[in-house]
C-alpha cells in the first residue's frame, strides 16, 4: 500500500458541487458566521479554516453559493489587496535583507527572484480581473538582487 501523498498538489476536492448530506447550516447562517469571523480580524483563508475545524463546514461555496471572499466583498469586509499577493508583498523585503548578510546564498538570491516574478504576475492578473487599480504598481526591495 503506497505512502498517503501530502501536499496541497495531492489533497482531493468534493466531486459533487451541492452541500454534504449532513451539514446542517442554512446558507444564511453560513454567511453570518463568514460576517462575524471576518469583523473579528480573520482572513479568508483563516475564515475557511476555522469553519471547517469549529463549525464543521467543509467548504462554503456548496452551501451559500459564494466563496468566502465574495461574500465579505458584498459586506465591505474583503481585503484591499487580495491575500495572497498580501503574503508575497510581505515576503519580498526579507529576501534581500538575508542576501545583504549572507552574499554567497545563491539559492535564496533565486528565491528572491521568484518572489519577484510572483509579484509582477499576479498584479497584472489582478488589474485585468480589476481587483486591483489599474494604476497600482508594485516598487521592488532597494536592495538590488544582481
Amino acid at each position: 500500500m503506497p505512502k498517503k501523498e501530502k501536499g496541497r498538489s495531492h489533497e482531493t476536492r468534493p466531486v459533487t458541487k451541492r452541500p454534504p448530506s449532513w451539514c446542517r447550516y442554512q446558507p444564511e447562517e453560513v454567511e453570518s458566521l463568514v460576517i462575524k469571523l471576518a469583523k473579528k480580524g480573520n482572513n479568508p483563508s483563516m475564515i475557511g479554516i476555522i469553519l471547517r475545524d469549529q463549525y464543521g463546514i467543509p467548504l462554503v461555496k456548496p452551501i451559500v453559493g459564494k466563496s468566502i471572499t465574495q461574500i465579505l466583498r458584498e459586506n465591505g469586509l474583503a481585503p484591499a489587496i487580495p491575500e495572497d499577493l498580501e503574503r508575497l508583498l510581505r515576503k519580498a523585503p526579507r529576501l534581500p535583507a538575508h542576501l545583504e548578510k549572507h552574499r554567497g546564498d545563491k539559492h535564496n538570491k533565486r528565491a528572491a527572484q521568484i518572489v519577484e516574478s510572483k509579484i509582477r504576475r499576479l498584479a497584472e492578473y489582478y488589474k485585468r480581473k480589476g481587483v486591483l487599480p489599474p494604476d497600482w504598481k508594485y516598487v521592488p526591495s532597494t536592495i538590488s538582487l544582481k
